[in-house]
């Protein structure tokens, strides 16, 4: 494995230090002045939107705008929330938290684009159902099966087998620590995987309903007990952050390159907006305008960077627990921190919390996989019943795995979907920022707007907006 890890690192350099930062920067900057800093100006609006759908009850199977959110969510919101952070503050030293952030405010008007399209492009399933995503847009509207059947197989390779691999490797580090063998871990991760990707998209948005408002909001609570309890250190972290963002301390190998460059790909990993993947729960909602799920979708980069990102980095910061360069990094760092602050228990709590935040992960990351395995001709039934094999085999990969392994294939992997994705976003934004502007023009007549593709002049490839 240490040659494969040697080989998957060299291709890494490359692709993040000469394509992918420019690339995702410079779509961002693109998008945030197309919508004019929609990020910022809708904010209100975005909280409103998250706010109306919560407990909102639909027809049949069709999923609330509130799930999809969830599903997306608790993707967002796993392991590179706690572990990504540690890595990235080990490696990059503090100044990589900023650079996290800005990734995240430029990547809201980012997800805001794809989601809106994927929204725009989704398709019917019947019962009130729908599925979509970029493999759906590029097909549809860019008519190019090739490119969208390259993006079908990222993202299901991706997202379905590599990250749900990171973590279950996660789950299984944390586990350890506190005495469980990993074998005991995978074995049991296995099994309640399968019980629920088995059990169809339906059963995916009741179990994320219900798991992310709750992992959220404990970790949050530790959080801002720590926060607290540290409150006169607060300003100096602040100053920390933004001096080592520009002025990396000499322990930092690779100086101002390493600590930008590492912010951005483990914010990347986290908040996941330009990547492709959001967009295929965006696309499920039954919304009245595609613009609602945009902005929904939006947010969630926010709660996943400004929020829960930045609440593992002030753990960290402020328990002052890190060795920039240092052998401690990963959930490991995280366990530590806390249980500088809450004593011996922490470990295990902290393993309860990984477990939550994980396994959602890995059920929401098992749906972007099964939307796009669908997209393939043929037996598709069959198709998902290997694919569905090959998740639970990827749990139990990731559960015996070394860490430096699974995190590099889940960064070459996200390098390539992102460029895929980003490609065809840049060539339809004018779409959705049509649908926005519409969608303002509406919502100041109406409390909840509706739509038609061809209230912005669309037929190309329309399938669920038609009169």
């Amino acid at each position: 494995m240490d040659s494969m890890n040697a080989a998957v690192n060299a291709v890494n350099d490359v692709l993040w230090s000469y394509v992918l930062i420019v690339v995702l920067i410079a779509c961002g900057l693109y998008f945030t002045f197309a919508t004019r800093f929609v990020q910022v100006r809708m904010l209100p609006e975005m909280l409103r939107l998250l706010t109306e759908g919560i407990g909102k009850q639909t027809e049949g199977h069709a999923i609330s705008s509130f799930q999809a959110f969830c599903v997306s969510t608790a993707s967002r919101v796993g392991v590179g929330n706690i572990a990504g952070v540690a890595i990235a503050i080990v490696t990059g030293g503090p100044g990589a938290v900023f650079w996290m952030w800005l990734i995240a405010f430029i990547g809201c008007a980012t997800g805001f684009v794809e989601s809106t399209l994927a929204q725009i492009y989704k398709l019917p399933r019947g019962n009130g159902k729908f599925h979509g995503g970029p493999a759906y847009y590029i097909k549809n509207a860019l008519h190019q099966p090739g490119v969208a059947k390259l993006f079908a197989l990222l993202i299901s390779v991706t997202f379905g087998l590599v990250y749900v691999s990171v973590q279950a490797n996660t789950i299984a580090l944390s586990a350890q620590t506190i005495g469980i063998d990993p074998a005991i871990t995978a074995a049991f991760l296995c099994i309640f995987t399968a019980l629920v990707i088995c059990g169809g998209m339906h059963r995916i948005a009741k179990v994320t309903e219900f798991l992310v408002p709750i992992m959220a909001g404990l970790y949050l609570l530790v959080a801002l007990v720590i926060i607290l309890l540290h409150l006169s250190e607060v300003p100096a972290m602040f100053a920390l952050i933004f001096h080592d963002a520009f002025s990396p301390q000499a322990a930092v190998g690779g100086g101002l390159g390493t600590a930008m460059i590492t912010g951005i790909k483990r914010g990347l990993f986290s908040n996941e907006a330009g990547e492709g993947s959001v967009p295929n729960a965006a696309a499920t909602a039954a919304v009245t305008h595609p613009v609602k799920q945009g902005l929904v979708q939006s947010f969630g980069v926010y709660v996943d960077t400004w929020i829960v990102c930045s609440a593992t980095a002030f753990i960290i910061l402020l328990t002052g627990q890190y060795t920039i360069g240092g052998e401690c990094t990963g959930i490991a760092l995280a366990q530590a921190s806390l249980a500088s602050v809450f004593g011996s228990l922490a470990p295990a709590a902290v393993s309860l919390m990984i477990l939550l935040f994980a396994f959602s992960s890995i059920v929401g990351n098992y749906y972007y996989g099964e939307i796009n395995i669908a997209f393939f001709d043929g037996n598709t039934r069959r198709y998902l019943a290997v694919f569905r094999v090959c998740v639970v085999l990827m749990v139990l990969f990731g559960s015996l795995a070394t860490l430096q392994l699974v995190w590099n294939l889940a960064d070459l992997f996200m390098g390539l979907l992102c460029l895929t994705n980003l490609y065809a976003i840049t060539r339809l934004a004018p779409y959705a920022r049509r649908a926005l502007i519409d969608y303002q023009e509406k919502r100041a007549h109406s409390e909840d707007p509706s739509f038609t593709a061809s209230d912005i002049d669309l037929t190309d490839g329309i399938y669920a907006w038609k009169k």
